[in-house]
């Protein structure tokens, strides 16, 4: 494990899954009304998202905005909250809105009881108007928590794709990242994920953690395709200020946990492909010919995107925003009685501006991190003009280091050894503007 800064030329800089990162948000000195915020905005396919900022423990590589446990009452507290959020976002909307996806996360959304599931569908669909049963609904769960109970109440309200964070099939590699867990629980727990009839199982997988090699990598991926998962997502193993294993010191180079951390993710690579799975982006692979139910979460290059809860993102054309971040347990358990104690949800609290050409980056990292690529004709009709007109010297040096395909004149898509380096890739493609916020982030 390291926790030095990244080498300028290490293919592991940042996991970009949303352009721009939190960490660029900054407080909205006027606090804008979320009724104007929305005016004027495509409403007819939103997302939804609702976050629950609750784990039974903290994983040492995590940085999500989480607490571990809850006192008496604080997930009823919470719950009420939600609700609160869910009336007012939802008469910010016009009367027309319409819900085309949904998700739960966090955090652990399992980590509420059966009944509180209940109540978090409800919250979804009688608040905000979402019909579950007829769209894809994504929800996060872990091994401890997928009990048969919650389970159960997830496939009754339409659960399409129930996402296992697993991490490490191997004892002593769960051990060494801090994930208390034994293999035999996991395995329980697919049995009943699989008996529970949910269309999409995920399978969350890390590589790169101390004592990992590729031979273990490869048995925990076998133990893996053993349960036929419709997904597998590979993360490289990051270490992130505050958390426990940045606690732990450096105990390998940059430059040796780079080399082995790309290793791994190649062998992984080549494994799903020879076992009949698509890649879908660096870290999505999907088994060929299963459901996609869900696929469209993962096309974030569009605004529309409404979130509840205090960890959670909402995304219009001309503001992304949220509530405050922070990773250390103090700060996030003083974020979240805040937010339970908020009675007005009705503005917006931090976020940052989509103006000038940040809309054009943000669609071009979220396209181009994926395997398929930028359709040309698409940032064309949206645009006006092109990426290499837009973006001409970061694309050429793109060009340069051999990350580009160049076989298809109709798409800007990623080479192989580019989609390898997707971490390196989407940082490159911040403005300066963005990398500047984020700089200045003091993480907390």
């Amino acid at each position: 494990m390291t926790t030095a800064p990244p080498r300028p030329d290490s293919p592991y800089q940042s996991y970009v899954y949303a352009y721009p990162h939190k960490t660029a948000y900054r407080p909205l000195p006027e606090r804008p009304p979320l009724r104007e915020l929305w005016a004027g905005e495509a409403q007819h396919a939103l997302s939804l998202y609702l976050h629950i900022p609750f784990c039974e423990v903290r994983c040492g590589f995590c940085n999500l905005f989480t607490r571990i446990g809850s006192p008496e009452g604080l997930t009823t507290a919470y719950l009420d909250a939600l609700e609160r959020q869910a009336t007012a976002v939802r008469a910010a909307l016009d009367g027309g809105a319409r819900f085309a996806l949904a998700a739960f996360g966090g955090g652990t959304p399992t980590y509420l009881t059966a009944g509180e599931l209940e109540r978090l569908c409800d919250i979804a669909e009688r608040r905000m108007g979402a019909d579950l049963r007829a769209i894809p609904l994504s929800v996060e769960a872990s091994p401890a928590t997928a009990t048969a109970d919650r389970l159960e109440v997830l496939a009754a309200r339409g659960t399409t794709r129930l996402s296992l964070g697993v991490q490490s099939f191997d004892d002593a590699e769960a051990r060494s990242a801090v994930r208390p867990q034994k293999r035999s629980e996991v395995e329980a727990a697919l049995g009943r994920i699989r008996a529970a009839g949910f269309p999409v199982l995920n399978i969350d997988l890390i590589y790169g953690i101390d004592g990992q090699t590729e031979a273990s990598w490869l048995r925990s991926l076998d133990t893996a395709l053993a349960w036929q998962p419709e997904e597998l997502y590979l993360y490289p193993l990051y270490v992130r200020p505050l958390t426990g294993l940045a606690r732990r010191g450096e105990q390998e180079s940059r430059a040796a946990w780079d080399a082995r951390r790309l290793a791994l993710y190649r062998a992984g690579r080549d494994h799903l492909l020879a076992h009949g799975y698509q890649q879908v982006s660096m870290r999505m692979f999907r088994r060929a010919a299963s459901p996609q139910a869900g696929a469209g979460e993962y096309a974030c290059q569009t605004d529309g995107m409404v979130g509840l809860g205090c960890g959670a993102r909402s995304y219009t054309s001309q503001l992304h925003y949220s509530f405050d971040y922070a990773v250390n347990a103090t700060e996030v358990r003083g974020i979240i009685d805040d937010y339970v104690a908020t009675e007005d949800f009705h503005r917006a609290e931090v976020g940052h501006r989509m103006d000038g050409a940040e809309p054009r980056r943000r669609h071009l990292v979220q396209s181009l991190l994926q395997a398929e690529g930028l359709p040309l004709a698409d940032y064309r009709a949206r645009f006006g003009g092109s990426p290499a007109e837009d973006f001409p010297a970061e694309l050429a040096e793109f060009a340069e280091r051999g990350w580009l395909d160049d076989g298809d004149a109709e798409f800007l898509r990623l080479s192989p050894e580019g989609l390898a380096h997707s971490d390196a890739a989407g940082p490159m493609l911040f403005s300066p503007e963005v990398r500047a916020l984020m700089a200045a982030y003091e993480a907390k």
